[in-house]
């Protein structure tokens, strides 16, 4: 049986990709005209130095201290300033990671030679998906640049909790396929750490989609930037 927890995360993670489609369908014919994509998820609230009435932003990814293919540390700070794709997999997966690393190579394809996209793949089995193991599954996968793409490791609890933050679902779970229960929605976050795009990683209209935002998104953060 899923825990509650589990539960939760993948109705809310379910309820965001739906309640974008819902957006996405009620201004379809706006679409194409807009220039930002809404943010996502619940605001924080924060206290004033002044003491006047709290503010409330929108909520971002938490700080993060993970280890890629290749070893390397990779940090918030090593995706600042960029716009980056993320999922969550593993690589004896049984059920839909093949589909979903499927959908998402047919992302990366389109801008892999684009400095300012990332993209974060996190396994949710860190006990068998070793360094070795991310780094010949990202080469099996047709990915040679490790500093784009990263399929990265950290404990369980690290993982699980940046799953919720990107409101996706992953658990352990000894009924499901593989041992684990997990949702396909890929996330796409802005440079500032907010969730800007929730997608269902399996079907390829929701792909497309991405395909189509993910240039908006890139154009509000390259008008954020200095004019010289």
């Amino acid at each position: 049986m899923m825990h509650r927890s589990f539960r939760r995360a993948l109705r809310s993670g379910l309820l965001a990709v739906a309640g974008t489609l819902l957006l996405a369908s009620c201004s379809d014919n706006k679409a194409d005209q807009s220039t930002t994509l809404p943010y996502i998820g619940e605001r924080d609230v924060r206290a004033r130095p002044d003491g006047g009435p709290a503010d409330t932003i929108y909520a971002t990814i938490p700080s993060f201290t993970l280890t890629n293919q290749e070893g390397k540390t990779v940090t918030n700070n090593s995706l600042a300033g960029k716009v980056y794709v993320t999922d969550f997999f593993f690589a004896t997966c049984p059920s839909i990671c093949p589909k979903m690393q499927s959908e998402m190579l047919r992302v990366y394809e389109q801008y892999k030679n684009n400095p300012r996209v990332a993209f974060l793949s996190h396994t949710i089995d860190p006990a068998h998906d070793s360094i070795p193991v991310l780094r010949d599954y990202a080469e099996r996968l047709g990915v040679t640049n490790a500093s784009q793409w990263q399929f990265v490791t950290a404990p369980h609890d690290t993982i699980f909790a940046l799953a919720r933050a990107y409101m996706t679902g992953a658990e352990a779970d000894k009924k499901a396929a593989g041992g684990f229960a997990h949702n396909g929605t890929f996330a796409l976050v802005d440079g500032q750490r907010h969730v800007r795009g929730l997608y269902d990683g399996m079907n390829p209209k929701e792909v497309d989609r991405l395909l189509k935002e993910l240039p908006l998104l890139l154009a509000e953060e390259a008008a954020k930037q200095p004019k010289p």
